[in-house]
């Protein structure tokens, strides 16, 4: 049987056990199909050198490459190395000048360094060094038998990253058996549920080069444009008729592409604008202002907020009035209103956003279930307040992730009308 494509075997019983979520897997599988590398097929294997020799041997049998991630540390549970030099029956060596580096990087500030990181050095006789620059664990591109590859990684994200982009992409590039380029670009919507979404441009669906595929996540649809040609150049001139074809109908929805998050694209045309912002939370918890700040250079505009949990916070911080949340309660639109007002005008802020609601599970009453929130937006011209009833079936941390959602959205939606 001829052997084709790439494979992934991850490494590790944390992931067996759903302790840790496997996200190498998603993250090498996105890059690989932006190499334009046919991925047929991932593997989970615990820490067991049976089974994982047993993997191994089987993907040698189907894949011309095979990516593993996991098991490259000192302890031992860290099989990795070990168990694929067995498969092969081929024997380990020490690298004099890996056991240098690692000895030199773990040693610095003094620390001692266990004799254990020395299994870090042993590589499969033949084996050439995959480098890990933010790490002790050095990697290796080993072709054990005829036309059949290994790649092997640790499995810290950060520095599998690293080690992609730094060596194993341009290997995989030279080395692949790519037929043509491929090229992808995401775009993302929000305020669309999907399946409106696909009713609006779901005959671009079918379409065969760019190809468009939708992917949804909570608030949030992303459609992923892939197109191939005979250079990147080529493959990214196709795509670009299609995002505007897409866009022709959906152009409001759409808040960014690529990396961007909806709170990166509200920091941007805050800066564009020069104005500035903060925040009044009370059902969210200051994961609004979390979102915020996860942005690198956010306190250009960003000044910062209150969580206001206690209606006594509210009053003592943000100045609502307390016959408004005697006679309206601290979930209402009016209040909200409040909060926000009194947010932008004691930071002194262009705009403030106010959010407060029912999460649950508890708390709910039959005016005020589980799931409603009350949002306000106040800015140069006047103050926004709306209610999202987002239900109890979604639990606590949706309707708290939907109302950053939908606050930011907002905020989004009133900037892009003013510019």
């Amino acid at each position: 049987m001829a052997k084709n494509g790439v494979e992934i075997l991850c490494v590790g019983t944390e992931l067996l056990l759903g302790d840790i979520l496997n996200g190498n897997a998603r993250w090498l599988a996105q890059k690989l199909a932006d190499l334009g590398l046919p991925h047929f097929r991932q593997t989970v294997v615990g820490d067991n050198t049976d089974r994982l020799m047993a993997a191994v041997r089987e993907a040698a049998g189907r894949c011309r490459i095979l990516i593993t991630t996991g098991g490259l540390g000192p302890t031992p549970d860290d099989l990795t190395t070990a168990a694929l030099a067995a498969a092969f029956d081929t024997p380990l060596e020490e690298r004099p000048e890996l056991w240098q580096e690692i000895q030199e990087k773990l040693s610095a500030g003094g620390r001692a360094v266990a004799s254990s990181n020395r299994s870090q050095a042993l590589l499969p006789i033949g084996a050439d060094v995959l480098p890990n620059s933010l790490g002790s664990a050095p990697g290796m591109i080993w072709s054990p038998c005829s036309d059949f590859t290994i790649l092997t990684f640790p499995g810290v994200p950060s520095e599998m990253r690293s080690m992609w982009v730094e060596t194993a992409e341009p290997w995989l590039r030279q080395n692949g058996g790519a037929s043509s380029a491929f090229v992808s670009r995401r775009l993302h919507f929000t305020g669309i549920g999907e399946s409106d979404l696909a009713e609006q441009v779901g005959d671009l669906f079918d379409s065969v080069n760019p190809t468009v595929a939708p992917y949804a996540a909570l608030g949030d649809v992303t459609l992923r444009l892939t197109a191939s040609g005979s250079s990147p150049v080529q493959a990214e001139a196709l795509l670009n008729p299609m995002e505007e074809k897409l866009l022709q109908h959906t152009a409001l929805f759409c808040y960014g592409r690529d990396d961007d998050t909806l709170a990166a694209v509200v920091l941007r045309l805050l800066g564009d604008a020069g104005q500035t912002l903060a925040v009044a939370e009370s059902c969210t918890g200051g994961a609004l202002g979390a979102a915020l700040t996860a942005v690198a250079g956010s306190s250009a505009v960003f000044a910062g907020g209150v969580i206001a949990y206690r209606n006594a916070v509210k009053q003592q911080l943000l100045g609502v009035p307390e016959a408004l949340l005697d006679q309206h309660g601290a979930v209402s639109e009016i209040v909200a209103k409040a909060m926000a007002e009194g947010l932008r005008s004691r930071l002194h802020c262009d705009w403030g956003i106010a959010i407060s609601g029912v999460a649950g599970p508890g708390g709910g009453t039959v005016e005020k279930p589980v799931g409603m929130v009350c949002l306000a937006l106040a800015g140069p011209e006047g103050c926004d307040a709306w209610v999202q009833r987002f239900g109890a079936r979604r639990g606590r941390s949706a309707v708290q992730q939907l109302s950053v959602i939908r606050a930011l959205d907002h905020l989004r939606l009133r900037l892009l009308s003013q510019s």
